[in-house]
């Protein structure tokens, strides 16, 4: 009973509508009381319950001329009619919200502060990219992200990636940043900066606990400071990857002296 419940009600099942579906796919065709029985859902409440799912194609009463029995659509059957349906609705509704929304200003920054849909809209950013992907992140967020990375790639779009840490995997054109663990220290957190198309960025910083202050815009600035952001930390692992043992004779091991802004050493 437990398998399933969990999505069917993120479609928007009710649990009494979830349970019984579930219910009558174990065991079909059933009466209403056998369907009450088999998922825990008052027998006050199974008719109800039976009468919307019928209604909205999820099953099918089945009447013999004595007992009515209900039997359940077979879920690859239900599933591809609600995703397109859903596709229908959603297309419908994309072309009346742009209508009703005007002109769109561009300039806002949206504040975001949940882990998945960071996540989420970083995939979505990626899947929609056309033309280049500029990524700075840790292992942790790029294994999230492989499968969209690897599949902008074979539309043939172009991939940077600074990494910090020693990557697990290696997509587009990696650059290891060679002091992860003492940013991280100073950042409190790990860091995710993606811009798309030169158009669109996404930054954050993820700290302890899934905890995620970050931002996403298509401010012409913030695209440009994000962009040139990552650039600059590209021109920096070329020079250090060719230049490293001289860089530290200079700056010391972690390069503390090139880092310190406030003084010329």
């Amino acid at each position: 009973m437990k398998e399933g419940l969990s999505g069917l009600l993120a479609l928007g099942f009710t649990e009494y509508e979830a349970k019984t579906y579930l219910s009558l796919l174990g065991q079909s065709p059933a009466s209403a009381y056998e369907a009450a029985k088999a998922s825990g859902v008052p027998t006050s409440k199974i008719y109800e319950v039976l009468k919307k799912l019928a209604g909205k194609g999820i099953i099918t009463p089945i009447d013999d001329g004595k007992t009515k029995r209900y039997a359940p659509a077979e879920p690859d059957e239900f599933l591809d009619a609600y995703q397109s349906r859903t596709a229908r609705i959603i297309g419908t509704l994309r072309s009346q919200l742009a209508a009703a929304r005007g002109q769109r200003e561009r300039s806002q920054i949206w504040n975001i502060g949940e882990y998945d849909y960071l996540i989420d809209k970083a995939r979505r950013m990626i899947e929609g990219a056309g033309a280049s992907v500029l990524l700075s992140l840790w292992k942790e967020e790029l294994a999230l992200l492989e499968d969209a990375v690897r599949e902008a790639q074979r539309r043939n779009v172009r991939v940077v990636v600074v990494h910090f840490g020693t990557p697990e995997l290696s997509l587009g054109q990696t650059y290891r940043h060679p002091i992860e663990d003492t940013l991280y220290q100073e950042k409190g957190g790990r860091g995710i900066v993606i811009v798309v198309d030169s158009k669109e960025v996404l930054m954050g910083t993820i700290s302890a606990g899934q905890r995620v202050e970050g931002a996403w815009s298509q401010n012409g600035g913030f695209v440009m400071m994000a962009e040139d952001y990552i650039k600059h930390d590209v021109y920096i692992m070329k020079i250090v990857n060719r230049f490293d043992r001289q860089l530290k004779e200079s700056y010391g091991n972690r390069y503390e002296k090139l880092r310190n802004i406030f003084q010329d050493q």
